[in-house]
């Protein structure tokens, strides 16, 4: 399951023209949002 994910994270990142290093910062601002989110609404 976890290389079935590396390749698909791969093949997504190629096909939209990303680098790896963008697309872990894409992560990490998605989590701060997504964690912001959360913490706005539920506390």
């Amino acid at each position: 399951m976890i290389e079935w994910h590396k390749k698909y994270v791969d093949k997504v990142l190629k096909l939209w023209g990303m680098s790896n290093y963008q697309g872990m910062w894409i992560s990490f601002i998605k989590g701060l949002i997504i964690g912001g989110l959360i913490v706005h609404y539920c506390f």
